[in-house]
């Protein structure tokens, strides 16, 4: 019969990724397809409106092609990155422009 062993001392790709300094990029990289990914997901209201594009050195791109919407989308930014930051738990998005 084999013999099963186990190593205690490695640690999962998970913490690995989660908390090495080195991975650091990665992560923020990661974080930023998230909030374009989720985008939809904490505004469903917005779907027909506003397309995430990207996120580049904490800041949102949209897509708006309604100027009207763009201009309303822009009074409320506060709102929106508050919003996104909250749903995150943390302060990934500082501002939003629009395209």
């Amino acid at each position: 019969m084999a013999q099963h062993h186990t190593f205690s001392g490695f640690k999962s790709i998970t913490d690995i990724i989660g908390k090495e300094k080195d991975f650091e990029k990665l992560r923020d990289t990661i974080k930023n397809y998230d909030v374009v990914d989720e985008f939809a997901k904490i505004f469903p209201e917005l779907s027909q409106i506003a397309r995430a594009v990207k996120t580049e050195k904490q800041t949102l791109f949209l897509k708006v092609d309604n100027s009207v919407w763009k201009s309303e989308l822009n009074f409320q930014k506060s709102l929106l990155i508050e919003k996104i930051n909250k749903y995150f738990n943390e302060q990934i998005i500082k501002s939003i422009k629009f395209l």
